[in-house]
């Protein structure tokens, strides 16, 4: 039985961004997300906090997971995962409880002892909580920097691997992203204007820009600074986008750029659904298992899910009836919202 007032907010801390969700009487009702260069250090994060709405900083029952522990202002993972749980347990007002996968919710100071749990989970809680109200399916969260495909068997995660360096061999983290991800890992040569060009291996674009000329970045996707730290319209990705081919914009059309920014969009989507038809062939997944699909590039999913033959399942209309607040801004937010959920539902019982 739930007490009635009880506020909960989830968190996951990561290297770019901070993610936020508050849960009240059991139900989403906002969530938030700001940039975070923890790269600079645990100082970062104190920016990031104040940067975020007036009831991120309030009095309430908190459970953090994170991804930031891998940042290189940490010498390894254990030195960042006990950074960030007690930075966690000094700045949040209420008691605090650290998210450590298949070791459950734990405290701040005992995080550290557990820190393979606790690393980079955030993927298994989303799962956890997907799990709870579809027992079979692909989780597909796609976000800035990566995805995160994990099978879900009979309720629960059923991940082949569990730490990043597993998840990477087994195709269940595909580090790629809808924002950061430079577009230059994603090709070596693309068509251009009747040719077949290599690229320059620079940094100039990423696929922020490529989606922004297409037309399909979500508002407020993109909160870092662009390759070049200039301007975000579709003119200035179309300059960057030029650059990878060794021209300038004005050698091309706009025409001509969309062709180039869809070409590096099917590659990113060829990438995302290898990964997903691998594990999909697992025998212990339901033929019919649909894809439950959050994140930023949530978009993308019911492109994956036709190219698979399968159904593709907003995370958010599953939890419809636990959502009062904007649907998108929680999908984008799902690790956050699920520790949130999972601390508020586990207190409770």
């Amino acid at each position: 039985m739930r007490m009635p007032g009880a506020k909960t907010i989830g968190w996951d801390l990561g290297g770019v961004h901070v993610k936020a969700a508050l849960v009240e009487d059991g139900r989403v009702v906002a969530a938030a997300q700001v940039p975070c260069p923890l790269w600079q250090g645990v100082a970062a994060l104190d920016g990031s906090l104040a940067a975020l709405p007036n009831w991120a900083r309030g009095a309430a029952r908190h459970a953090v997971t994170m991804t930031g522990e891998l940042t290189d202002c940490f010498a390894d993972r254990r030195e960042g995962v006990a950074a960030l749980s007690g930075w966690a347990e000094k700045h949040l007002s209420g008691g605090v409880r650290i998210y450590a996968g298949r070791s459950g919710l734990v405290a701040p100071e005992t995080a550290a002892s557990v820190s393979a749990d606790v690393a980079s989970a955030n993927w298994h809680a989303t799962a956890a909580l997907a799990g709870r109200h579809t027992p079979d399916a692909l989780l597909v969260d796609i976000g800035s920097t990566t995805a995160d495909l994990i099978p879900i068997v009979h309720g629960r995660p059923a991940a082949a691997g569990y730490s990043d360096a597993e998840r990477l061999e087994t195709g269940e983290l595909v580090y790629t992203g809808i924002v950061r991800t430079p577009v230059i890992a994603l090709a070596d040569h693309v068509p251009f204007a009747g040719r077949r060009t290599r690229l320059m291996t620079e940094t100039f674009a990423h696929m922020a820009d490529v989606y922004r000329i297409l037309g399909l970045l979500p508002e407020g996707a993109d909160q870092q600074a662009s390759g070049d730290r200039k301007g975000k319209s579709v003119a200035e990705s179309e300059t960057r986008l030029a650059r990878i081919v060794g021209r300038d914009r004005g050698e091309g059309t706009p025409e001509a750029w969309a062709l180039l920014a869809a070409h590096f969009a099917e590659a990113q989507l060829r990438l995302l659904h290898d990964a997903a038809a691998t594990l999909l062939s697992r025998p212990d997944l339901a033929p019919a298992a649909p894809l439950v699909v959050c994140g930023a590039g949530a978009f993308l999913g019911p492109h994956l899910a036709e190219r698979l033959g399968r159904e593709a399942v907003r995370l958010v209309s599953l939890l419809h009836d636990r959502i009062a607040g904007e649907p998108d801004w929680i999908s984008t937010c799902g690790p956050a919202v699920a520790v949130g959920l999972i601390a508020s539902e586990d207190a409770f019982a």
